[in-house]
Order: C-alpha cells, then structure tokens, then sequence
C-alpha cells in the first residue's frame, strides 16, 4: 500500500506539534522525568513561578511544575512540585517559600526524621520562611521589650523619687522618660514589616541593583574610562614634581632661618637692636648735619659773597625737633 504524499506531511507536522509541546512543557517545569509530583499549600506566594528551582540541603531536586488557587476565596495557593530525583522525603518534612534579597524565590524541603515517606500525589507541609525585615524584626523585638520594661522601671523609680527631687530635676527625668518612648515607637515604626522604612528601603534596593543589572555595559565602559585616566596620571612626573617642591621648600625654610639668627645682614638688622640703634643714631647725625649745612652756609663754606663768617654755633638737633 502507497502512502501519499500528503499522509506523510500530515504524520511529519503532528510529530513535531507533539516534540514542540513536550519540549516547551519540560522548560517550564513539567518535564516527562519519572519522579514524583507532589504538592505544598501556601497562603502567599510571593515572587514563586513555574519553573523556580527545589532544594533540599542545598541540591536542586525539582522544578515548579504548576500554580492554582486553592479556591474561589483565594485562601489559599496550591504549589505543584515535580520532584525530579529519586529521593524519599518523610511525611513530617516541611517545604518552605525563600525569598532572598537578590535572587529569585525558590522552594526549600527540610527533611523529617519519619520511616514514613511522601507519595505520588501526597501533599506535604508547609511553613512561612522568615523575610530579611521578619528576620531584623525577630532580633529587634527582644531589645524592644527590655527598653519597654526599662521605661516601665524608670516611671516607677520617678514615683518613688517623685518627692525626694526638686521640680527642675523630676522635669527633666520626665522628658528622658518620654524621649525614650518616643525613640522605642519610632523604632516599630521604622521595622514594621509592611510600612516601615526598612522595608522600604529593602525595596528600592532591589530596584536599584536591577537598575544596575540592566545597566551593567555602562558602568564596565565607565570603569575602562577611569582606568585609562588613572593610567595615564600614573605616567604624568608627579614624583619629580613633589621632589622639586620639596627642594624649594627646603631652600626657602633656610633661607627663613637665617632671617631668624643673627646670620648676615638681614638677620642681624631684624634681630640686633644695638645696631639698630646705631643706624637711628647714624641718621640723626646726618639729618643734623645737612639741616645746619642748609641753615648755615657760610659755617662751611667761606665765600664772601655771603658776607662775614657765622659766629653762631652748629645745630645741635633736625630743625623740626626745634620747632
């Protein structure tokens, strides 16, 4: 019997309709492996989809294979996992939805201590993993009762030494008492898991390093940049430079110094008051002098046409000491 043509075309397209599907069915988790399926119940997901990775002890055993709600009132959402390694996990092991800072969500089995193993089909238990700000409140709490059982202690010992102080000082221990329950409600405030700043905080972090994943090629080509200027500041003769500084800086605190002793000319005009008093003296006579030679001509120079000699005596201070 001949097939056609077109029965062969036919049979060829449904073979590779049914590859197609199978293959796009084991990308997404729902692979034709034959581990078993089981299923977790949770009441928020979180950031879990189709195809997130399972661990147990730190070895990934399967994929997310499915998600649907539990009912019409969302209480709950129904978690298929296809456990693709043949491992017996006991029917007391708990699975828990982690959610970290900078990866994806994942599931995490910790094994019971049970003989009694989970089945195809079996849904096993389920336990809400602590976030990062669930975690930061955890360890905060406790430090937040002891400072609200410490405020509770102050205002008793303030009733006690309520008629021991005077006004001024109970005053003040009384706004210490309320600035510490001031700091202890801003403190919840800032590690509320829904609304607090932490929270928020965490968020825009993870904002910003997606921004920093997407804009990865920019920030190599700005690291490649500041390596070329560095490299070429490295060639640049600082050190040579620094060290003729130096040189200069050396000459000119010498050059300083001997301004300061008694070295050389300078040094002795500015720190010498004796022959400082000598040049004053040195100009005093010489002012003297040239004041009698202006006033009295004829003392020095004897030329008859100024008439007879000066009898008077010679200036014995500047004429503007004489006025």
């Amino acid at each position: 019997m001949k097939i056609s043509n077109e029965t062969k075309v036919g049979a060829l397209t449904a073979v590779a309709i049914t590859v197609l599907i199978l293959g796009f069915n084991y990308l997404k988790g729902k692979g034709i492996s034959h581990g078993a399926r089981i299923y977790a119940v949770f009441p928020n997901v979180e950031k879990l989809q189709v195809s997130n990775p399972i661990f147990i002890n730190g070895l990934q055993v399967g994929k997310v294979a499915d998600l649907q709600e539990k009912d019409k009132n969302l209480s709950g959402i129904v978690v298929t996992l296809n456990i693709t390694k043949d491992i017996n996990i006991p029917r007391n092991s708990v699975a828990t939805l982690s959610t970290e800072l900078l990866s994806s969500a994942q599931i995490n089995i910790y094994m019971g201590s049970g003989a009694d193993y989970v089945k195809e089909g079996d849904t096993i238990r389920t336990q809400r993993s602590l976030a990062l700000t669930d975690k930061l409140q955890q360890s905060i709490d406790p430090a937040i009762n002891n400072i609200n059982k410490t405020l509770v202690s102050l205002d008793d010992l303030l009733q006690k030494m309520n008629m021991i102080l005077d006004p001024n000082t109970r005053n003040n221990l009384q706004g210490i008492i309320a600035n510490l329950a001031t700091s202890s409600h801003s403190l919840e405030l800032l590690l509320n898991t829904e609304t607090g700043l932490l929270a928020k905080s965490i968020n825009n972090l993870n904002t910003i390093t997606g921004d920093f994943a997407k804009n990865g090629p920019k920030i190599d080509s700005t690291f490649s940049n500041l390596q070329v200027a560095t490299n070429q500041l490295s060639k640049a003769k600082i050190a040579e430079t620094v060290e003729s500084i130096q040189k200069t800086m050396a000459r000119l605190e010498a050059g300083i110094s001997k301004i300061d002793s008694k070295e050389g000319t300078l040094g002795l005009l500015l720190n010498d008051p004796q022959l400082y008093d000598e040049i004053r003296r040195t100009n005093r006579s010489l002012t003297i002098l040239l004041d009698d030679l202006r006033v009295n001509p004829k003392r020095y120079i004897n030329i008859s046409l100024f008439g007879g000699k000066d009898k008077k005596g010679p200036l014995k201070a500047p004429l503007d000491t004489l006025k």
